[in-house]
């Protein structure tokens, strides 16, 4: 009898401590998306890359910046460094499109090679799983970054942590961010 309630209470403990141990944080290298194609997207495609994610929409009055990010990816989009595009329709219903009318646009309108994903929601209760990781600490265990607007930049670095964010008026172009593409 007494060795079982040692044995229980040694259960016990075990399990309070591993309940109560700090859990992994999750990387970017983590996570699955759809391409605009519908295709499954591991992003851990993208390991050893650094990683400008943009939340983009067709009907704003910041659609311009897709030129300036497709500039930015056609001058470092090689080996080290790559964008990806996540349409949202969460701010002014302003990408009211299917994922084959934003395809259209984006490259009739911007021949934007980078790659897009399918559209979701970057914000709110049906928030896609990314972007919760994107703008919670508790996820990425670096910073909170509320997105307010289409085109919010977050960086990611070649191990797929969090570095930072930009504002959705930072043009994609801005030394801020070009800055880091070329830092090493």
């Amino acid at each position: 009898m007494k060795i079982l309630f040692l044995m229980m209470a040694s259960f016990l403990a075990i399990s309070q401590v591993s309940s109560t141990a700090p859990a992994r944080n999750r990387n970017f290298h983590d996570f699955t998306v759809n391409t605009i194609d519908g295709k499954k997207f591991p992003l851990s495609k993208l390991k050893g890359k650094k990683v400008l994610v943009v939340n983009v929409a067709s009907n704003c009055g910041l659609t311009p910046q897709y030129k300036q990010l497709q500039e930015l990816f056609d001058k470092y989009g090689k080996d080290n460094f790559t964008i990806v595009g996540f349409p949202a329709n969460n701010f002014g219903k302003q990408e009211p499109g299917s994922n084959e009318e934003i395809k259209e646009f984006c490259s009739s309108n911007y021949n934007v090679t980078f790659p897009m994903m399918a559209k979701i929601s970057v914000k709110g209760d049906d928030i896609d799983p990314l972007y919760k990781w994107l703008t919670n600490k508790s996820e990425n265990g670096k910073s909170d970054a509320e997105v307010t607007w289409n085109f919010q930049k977050f960086m990611i670095d070649e191990d797929g942590n969090w570095v930072g964010s930009a504002e959705p008026k930072v043009l994609p172009t801005d030394k801020s961010i070009t800055d880091w593409i070329e830092s090493k």
